[in-house]
């Protein structure tokens, strides 16, 4: 008997740890909801995607959560602000981590806003990953982005090369630490330099 009761206080020593792992453990992919589980950084470390699932000869589709092939190292238990998804021009039903979106010239130009690029660190790094398994800079590129910005609103105002103003445009600061890697070479990915102008590409290609 007095033996019994040691192995039942070490019993439910083990399911209280156990239980306190799942509930203070933070982000799962695999349990979180499909509406948040784009953009987000489990706390081990890994990226969620949303994977979509076709039943019943393409009559059903379901969306789940899984890790990706994709570590972060400077992030965890991290999911995505709506302000960041909208500002970014992003959809929280994005599947997989893909660089088509890249190659989107609207999309370039959300991604490297102000609104985006200075303040959504987790959502550039992302894709500053995704375009440098393209062989593509995206700092380089938001330079490009950001120049020729410049250059329509001076047009749009009427200004020339002889004019004092100054563009209040503010370039992104280049050389952002990346905070993920590939764990594996992206697939079938798109080459980015294919769809910028012939003028961007000495300006967009890695240094």
């Amino acid at each position: 008997m007095a033996s019994a009761i040691p192995k039942a206080l070490l019993f439910l020593f083990i399911a209280s740890t156990l239980f306190c792992s799942c509930v203070l453990g933070g982000i799962t992919c695999e349990q979180l909801d499909s509406s948040k589980c784009a953009f987000a950084v489990s706390s081990s470390g890994l990226r969620c995607v949303l994977e979509k699932n076709v039943r019943g000869g393409g009559r059903e589709v379901e969306y789940s959560c899984r890790n990706s092939g994709v570590a972060a190292t400077d992030v965890t238990d991290w999911i995505e602000t709506d302000e960041c998804v909208k500002a970014c021009g992003l959809d929280r039903n994005t599947v997989g981590i893909s660089s088509d979106y890249l190659a989107n010239r609207r999309f370039q130009r959300r991604l490297c806003s102000s609104e985006c690029y200075d303040s959504c660190p987790n959502v550039v790094d992302l894709y500053a990953n995704v375009a440098s398994g393209e062989g593509v800079s995206l700092s380089k590129l938001c330079e490009v982005m950001t120049k020729r910005r410049e250059m329509i609103e001076t047009n749009s105002s009427g200004g020339s090369e002889g004019d004092d103003t100054e563009s209040t445009a503010a370039a992104p600061s280049v050389g952002r630490k990346l905070i993920g890697w590939y764990a594996s070479a992206p697939q079938n990915g798109r080459k980015l330099i294919a769809f910028y102008d012939a003028e961007d590409e000495e300006a967009a290609a890695p240094v």
